[in-house]
């Protein structure tokens, strides 16, 4: 692939991701900003804050509140381009430093789930396509459709009844900073491996299939050079796609976790946003995973022509 056309590509990718934020940003813009009412006023109108009609109209200038509409979208969309998310309307804070704050511990849970859910799906995968014991093999692959079918704060609640008071491995009061991460990851990290699995299990028997493993085998492969060499790199394609898609949900599944588990980060942030009716938290929140979403997506485009030799034949 020439350096020009991969400038060419990764600008217009980009292009649209940006697209993708600002359609974003505009339906969050719309569901919580304008579909509602005037969202600081529903906040501070509350009589239990005691505050006058004088003292509102101040907090709503000083919001931005007290504009028109439109205004308000293209100074809330400037100053979300600039990274500045406004203030939040609980806490008096800017957005920022409260996503700065907790953005650390999520994207460690995370990324640990993440690297999980890889490593638990590429086992899963190679056990159902490659062990020579049949029981094992189907049981083996019915696994994801068990890991799908269990809810996340199910599984959270669960693991913290086995592992903490019934087995007493795992402290739930002052655990260490390991410790404490070790069901959070394996309650995001199970939902997330299965449909990873079942992909990669369903790419991997149609490449075991195909015309040029016979080649291959007859060649005198053997069977693991047939395994690393051709068919897991070739069964990763739609892999990776449905891994990057995946991983935005780890920021959902984190509302859940980290709300059983007592854990800082993004997903108490969200929660305490929707109890609070916090708008401009909640706005930065849902732009943000988004552009995660936009990011991972980008990723997966790069790797795809690195993997493949066919698709950078294509575009060339």
């Amino acid at each position: 692939m020439s350096s020009e056309f991969t400038g060419a590509y990764l600008l217009r990718r980009i292009g649209q991701g940006v697209g993708v934020l600002v359609a974003t940003f505009t339906l969050t813009f719309l569901l919580l900003q304008v579909m509602p009412g005037d969202s600081v006023t529903i906040r501070f109108e509350n009589p239990e804050l005691g505050l006058s009609p004088e003292e509102i109209a101040q907090l709503r200038e000083a919001y931005g509140a007290d504009q028109g509409v439109i205004s308000q979208f293209f100074s809330t969309l400037t100053a979300f381009a600039r990274g500045d998310f406004g203030y939040s309307f609980s806490l008096g804070t800017p957005v920022k430093d409260l996503l700065a704050h907790a953005l650390p511990d999520t994207l460690r849970l995370a990324g640990l789930a993440f690297g999980a859910a890889l490593v638990l799906a590429g086992v899963i995968a190679v056990l159902s396509s490659t062990t020579s014991f049949g029981w094992l093999r189907h049981w083996v692959a019915s696994l994801p459709s068990l890991f799908v079918a269990i809810p996340v704060f199910w599984l959270g609640i669960m693991l913290v009844q086995i592992f903490s008071f019934q087995l007493g491995w795992i402290p739930i009061i002052n655990p260490s900073p390991t410790q404490g991460l070790i069901l959070p990851v394996a309650t995001l990290a199970v939902p997330i491996a299965a449909p990873i699995a079942q992909v990669f299990i369903r790419s991997m028997q149609e490449v075991l299939q195909a015309p040029f493993i016979t080649v291959v085998r007859a060649k005198g492969a053997s069977q693991s050079w047939v395994l690393w060499r051709n068919v897991m790199r070739n069964a990763l394609l739609p892999t990776l796609t449905m891994a990057g898609v995946l991983f935005g949900e780890l920021i959902g599944g984190a509302v859940v976790t980290e709300t059983i588990f007592g854990r800082n980060g993004i997903g108490r942030i969200a929660q305490q946003a929707v109890h609070d009716q916090d708008t401009m938290v909640l706005q930065a929140i849902v732009v943000l995973t988004a552009a995660s979403f936009v990011v991972l997506t980008l990723i997966v485009d790069v790797l795809y022509p690195l993997l493949d030799p066919r698709l950078r034949r294509a575009r060339s």
